[in-house]
């Protein structure tokens, strides 16, 4: 997909995105809509994805570690032709296969089980590193909410990625200053968030999240030579 096809790929997801949770009459819209932008570029034109064959051993990797931000990527995955777009009508309700987190044993293409904040940086790093250790060129995209960040359990997770460097791991931190409490300065400051992630070891850059051309110069694999794991703040 070029620019201009991701970028109605978008559209579409944020519109679906909109319709199912109007639909069931409440939700995490803000959160949904800021990672919009960045599944789209991930489904759209990075990852090796087969919905035909959701666990096709040698597919990228996605995890969702704001797992509130559910609803869009249900909306991606559906879009992508993993499951009829009419079941986005069912999200959050008794015996749906989209329950209001991800969850990896009743969605289809749904690569881990997400929702308790903190955790799903580790699942990905985990991930990465047995790809890392069996010699796979197998990819891990990872979106990390700011407020998330509060979490202790990230930054031993930050710590172990750069430790075992995990460059085959691209981490996404949804940097919108929001959290549900508020004003993410007001609960509690992150400061020098990019400077943290230089002094662990990561290659940092800065993107904004809608900046579709600037999201696929930064997912280009990590050179060889290049042993940092990558941390994008969006």
């Amino acid at each position: 997909m070029n620019v201009t096809e991701i970028t109605q790929l978008a559209r579409d997801i944020r519109v679906a995105t909109l319709k199912s949770l109007n639909h069931l009459g409440f939700g995490h819209y803000g959160g949904s809509m800021s990672v919009v932008e960045t599944l789209a570029v991930l489904y759209g034109a990075v990852m090796k994805i087969d919905p035909a064959d959701p666990d096709w051993p040698e597919r990228d990797y996605f995890v969702l570690s704001k797992g509130h931000a559910g609803p869009a990527l249900y909306s991606t995955l559906a879009i992508k032709g993993y499951f009829p777009r009419e079941e986005l009508n069912t999200l959050n309700q008794n015996g749906t296969r989209l329950p209001s987190h991800p969850d990896r044993l009743k969605t289809r293409g749904v690569d881990a089980t997400t929702g308790s904040l903190g955790q799903g940086i580790s699942i990905a790093g985990g991930m990465a590193l047995s790809h890392k250790l069996a010699r796979r060129p197998n990819r891990v995209f990872c979106i990390v909410g700011d407020g998330e960040l509060n979490e202790g359990q990230c930054w031993e997770a930050f710590q172990f990625i750069a430790h075992h460097r995990l460059n085959n791991l691209t981490v996404f931190i949804d940097w919108n200053k929001q959290q549900l409490d508020g004003e993410l300065e007001e609960i509690i400051n992150p400061f020098d968030l990019e400077g943290k992630f230089r002094a662990f070891g990561f290659d940092v850059v800065t993107v904004k999240g809608d900046d579709i051309a600037g999201l696929l110069a930064v997912v280009q694999p990590v050179l060889p030579a290049d042993a940092r794991p990558r941390v994008v703040i969006l």
